[in-house]
């Protein structure tokens, strides 16, 4: 019993640690994100600051209280889009770090300067563009469209 209680809790810690990276940021960040939970229940949140940092991503509150961090992914060039298909992020609020399992997910990143064409689609991902879709293996599903606020290599 008591390792079923744990997981749950570990479960809505996860649940919860997306709504509150999402909450809205400061009015210079372009991110916007989506947060669907497994029962249907979802969030939209704007204005999330995006920054890619030693071949992370992070997705940061703009008052710092949480911040999701997409570590490891295999990454490959598309044309001039880099595709990576993320396998681990890790939340860390609160001065807690939890892992969060991801089940699939693809983030596409265009590092030019110019529009460039999304790979079979019509759609085009602006200059410093980001586009995420993942999917944790508790259901959740999760979005985030925008532009790289901050990027050092």
């Amino acid at each position: 019993m008591k390792v079923r209680n744990m997981t749950r809790s570990i479960s809505t810690a996860i649940t919860l640690g997306f709504a509150f990276i999402l909450l809205p940021c400061a009015a210079n960040a372009t991110g916007t994100a989506t947060v669907q939970q497994s029962d249907g229940t979802t969030k939209v949140y704007k204005n999330v600051v995006i920054a890619i940092r030693d071949q992370q991503m992070e997705v940061t509150t703009s008052d710092g209280v949480g911040t999701l961090v997409i570590g490891k992914a295999a990454c490959t060039k598309v044309a001039e889009l880099v595709e990576c298909l993320p396998y681990d992020a890790t939340l860390y609020q609160g001065g807690h770090k939890v892992r969060i399992m991801l089940k699939s997910g693809t983030v596409w990143l265009n590092p030019t300067t110019s529009s460039q064409p999304l790979s079979m689609t019509s759609a085009r991902l602006a200059p410093h563009g980001v586009l995420v879709s993942a999917t944790t293996k508790r259901g959740t599903y999760f979005s985030l469209t925008g532009t790289v606020d901050r990027m050092t290599k």
